[in-house]
């Protein structure tokens, strides 16, 4: 029988936490879903990750409004995808912060991502309506930028590609806080569908390097001290090696997509298949681990058709 596709067989609500992890900074998770963090300064707010939609960010001002009266001086987009950039309106930030390559894939796929997004998403997008386009930053940056909030010091850092070309990191180095994005995950599989995998692999390095106490992972509840945040990378680093080490070997030895796609369940599956989105992201992660496999740099753009075409492909009914 063949699995639904995506996550539109996903109807059930998440319940919210709103956590404090260090002086500063706050999560907003729900199991599976992405995250947003909160970065309180002494004079303004700063938000990563805005969520899907307007609607669902009001849960967000809502939780911020519960700590501070500060107004959102800033959102930082950790990535191009909709799913957490598109509900930036509702929190009505001052400025909105991203990587100049997320600004480049916003440009060049933002459109389309919102299409296949919301297919994929239902539940996350059930109030698309109140979209009113798609969210584009005011500032960008290259590799680093410093924001003062107050005599709080935000590093915003693109440390390098990985889950997209333009992932970006906010640091909080008094508090060595990590908002990581979906470059890290925590009990989520990590979606590789725009990535690259090879590099994703010496970003994560970099993280590391930052020793951090605290993470906001992209998905997954908050982790606090040294050893939960270096297992979370980790465990992120054990899922990238095995499915581009499988996969690659696949295309290297002329096997199909389909054949590559069978080959890294069989092998996954015992290990990560109970983590969240499993069977969601695999058929998008292997497709885009045999294309790097077989030379091609520039992840191709998902669009609706494409998402259908490869799932069809990969998890084909009877």
């Amino acid at each position: 029988m063949a699995r639904p596709f995506a996550s539109q067989a996903d109807t059930a609500e998440r319940r919210v936490t709103f956590s404090r992890i260090s002086e500063n900074a706050y999560a907003f998770t729900a199991s599976g879903d992405p995250s947003t963090g909160v970065v309180v300064g002494d004079d303004a707010v700063m938000v990563v990750d805005a969520q899907a939609t307007p609607r669902t960010a009001e849960a967000v001002i809502e939780r911020v409004r519960s700590v501070t009266d500060k107004p959102v001086g800033y959102v930082v987009l950790s990535s191009y995808h909709a799913l957490r950039a598109l509900g930036a309106t509702a929190l009505a930030p001052r400025h909105v912060i991203s990587s100049e390559a997320t600004r480049e894939l916003i440009v060049e796929r933002g459109a389309q991502d919102y299409r296949s997004e919301a297919q994929r998403f239902p539940r996350l997008f059930k109030s698309k309506d109140t979209i009113p386009g798609l969210t584009w930053p005011t500032i960008t940056f290259r590799d680093r930028m410093t924001i003062w909030l107050g005599k709080l010091q935000v590093d915003i850092i693109h440390a390098g590609r990985g889950h997209t070309k333009g992932d970006t990191v906010v640091w909080l180095p008094e508090e060595r806080t990590l908002f990581s994005g979906s470059l890290v995950e925590a009990g989520a599989t990590p979606y590789a569908g725009d990535g690259h995998l090879e590099d994703w692999l010496r970003t994560l390095v970099r993280l590391r390097e930052l020793a951090p106490q605290a993470l906001v992972p992209g998905r997954g509840h908050p982790l606090l001290g040294e050893e939960a945040v270096g297992q979370a990378i980790g465990n992120t680093e054990m899922f990238l090696k095995e499915l581009y080490g499988t996969v690659s070997a696949s295309a290297e030895a002329g096997e199909t997509l389909k054949q590559a796609y069978d080959r890294a369940m069989a092998l996954l599956q015992p290990r990560y298949g109970k983590w969240a989105l499993f069977e969601h992201v695999m058929p998008f992660d292997v497709s885009r681990a045999y294309d790097e496999a077989k030379g091609l740099d520039h992840p191709r753009i998902w669009t609706v058709e494409r998402d259908r075409e490869v799932w069809s492909t990969l998890e084909p009914e009877g």
